[in-house]
C-alpha cells in the first residue's frame, strides 16, 4: 500500500466534539462546538483549545479567562453541530438546541446539563498560533453525571456514556471498548501454561 500526499489542514484524528461554555452572566452564556482540544498536564491537570479569532465566545474567554468544556455524546449530536455552525452573536444556541446551563460552581461559565462530564477551567496562558488562539488552561473543578457511577467500585464509566468524536469532518461514535490501559502487558512474569 502507497502513500499518497495530502493538502495542508489535514489533521490528527479522531478528536473530542466537546462543547465550551463561557460568559460572565446568564445573559451572555454561550456554548461553540470545539475539536482542537485535548489534555496536556496531569499534575496539575490542565488541558487547551483553540478558538478561531472570528468566533464570537473568542472575546468572551479573552476578557474573562475562563471557560468549560462539556463532552458530548452521540444522543447530542444534532445540538453539537448546530452549536459549530452558527452564531451566538445571531442565535441564543440553548433555546435553539434545548441544551440546558447549569450555572458553573468554580468559573461563571455554566456547564451543560446533558454533558456527561463538564470540565471547568481558567486560562493559565494564550498562544497566538495563526487561524486559532491556544488557550492552556487549569482544570478547577469537574462536574459528573452520576448515571455513570459505579456504586460498587466508586469507578465513573464514561465509557459507557456514547461520546461523540469528530473526525475528517464527519462524527462518530467511539466503539465497543477493546481493553484497559496495561492489558497488553497484564500478567507478565507470571508462568503461562
Amino acid at each position: 500500500m502507497g502513500k499518497i500526499s495530502w493538502r495542508p489542514g489535514t489533521m490528527v484524528y479522531p478528536v473530542p466534539a466537546a462543547l465550551v461554555t463561557c460568559g460572565a452572566t446568564r445573559e451572555e452564556w454561550n456554548v461553540l462546538t470545539v475539536a482542537w482540544l485535548g489534555t496536556i498536564c496531569s499534575d496539575p491537570a490542565m488541558l487547551s483549545i483553540s478558538v478561531r479569532k472570528e468566533r464570537h465566545s473568542f472575546p468572551i474567554i479573552i476578557r474573562e479567562m475562563e471557560f468549560t468544556v462539556n463532552l458530548t455524546t452521540v444522543g447530542m449530536a444534532k445540538a453539537v453541530d448546530w452549536c459549530g455552525v452558527r452564531s451566538g452573536a445571531k442565535y441564543d444556541k440553548w433555546k435553539e438546541t434545548g441544551l440546558t446551563p447549569l450555572a458553573g460552581e468554580k468559573v461563571k461559565s455554566p456547564t451543560v446539563e446533558e454533558s456527561p462530564l463538564s470540565i471547568e477551567c481558567r486560562v493559565k496562558e494564550t498562544m497566538d498560533l495563526g487561524s486559532h488562539t491556544m488557550f492552556i488552561a487549569e482544570v478547577v473543578n469537574v462536574r459528573a453525571d452520576d448515571r455513570f457511577m459505579d456504586a460498587s467500585t466508586g469507578r465513573f464509566e464514561l465509557e459507557k456514556a456514547n461520546l461523540l468524536a469528530y473526525s475528517h469532518g464527519y462524527y462518530h461514535s467511539l466503539g465497543p471498548v477493546i481493553g484497559k490501559f496495561g492489558f497488553s502487558v497484564q500478567g507478565e512474569g507470571k508462568s503461562r501454561k
